[in-house]
């Protein structure tokens, strides 16, 4: 299905990506060896494929990825596929407190989890428009999610949720990932925001 379909030659960045400082060079890949549980995904558990998406909230590649590459494929497979948001948040504090916001509201609201993080992308990303609390917050009201609910999980399970975006970082570079995006999609590390035709 979608990882067998890959294009070969996904690993340069040629159609975008942000890098983080170089790390090893890239090792063999499997989605089997990717840690699919313990991060926000859309899709069903039971989907065929999963594919694993390692970002930062001040990528403008990310975006780019998201807004366009993955959510053909989320159209095109539908719930075929499972896609797994894996954090990489190495662009600077304010992506690092998006993520921490970004567990919460998937632990507090897993089904409304892909309308926040869509509205996230709308406005930037931007450190000064929608990466600081305020304006998460303001998000989070428009959505009818509970604030007050969300801000007290950030604070009672900050250490948890720190732990689990570390893990997370950790874990794609030691797939051979040093920048964002980067996807796991079978036995294939696809690097950048690659278009719809080279991971469909």
């Amino acid at each position: 299905l979608v990882g067998a379909l890959i294009i070969g030659g996904a690993f340069a960045f040629g159609q975008g990506g942000e890098r983080a400082p170089k790390a090893e060079e890239p090792v063999a890949v499997d989605i089997k060896d990717v840690e699919l549980d313990n991060s926000p995904a859309v899709g069903p558990k039971s989907a065929k494929v999963s594919v694993a998406v390692w970002f930062d909230y001040q990528c403008h590649f990310c975006k780019q990825y998201e807004t366009t590459t993955l959510q053909e494929v989320i159209a095109a497979y539908g719930n075929d596929v499972r896609v797994v948001y894996k954090d990489f948040q190495f662009l600077g504090s304010a992506s690092n407190d998006a993520a921490l916001y970004s567990r919460a509201v998937w632990d507090a609201y897993p089904d409304r989890w892909s309308e926040w993080f869509a509205g996230m992308f709308e406005a930037g990303p931007d450190s000064e428009g929608t990466l600081n609390l305020a304006a998460m917050d303001a998000l989070s009201s428009r959505l009818g999610l509970d604030v007050a609910r969300l801000t007290k999980l950030r604070t009672d399970k900050a250490s948890e949720y720190q732990a689990a975006i570390d893990a997370d970082r950790a874990e794609g570079q030691s797939f051979g990932i040093n920048g964002t995006p980067g996807t796991v999609i079978g036995t294939t590390l696809v690097a950048g925001a690659q278009p719809f035709a080279s991971v469909k």
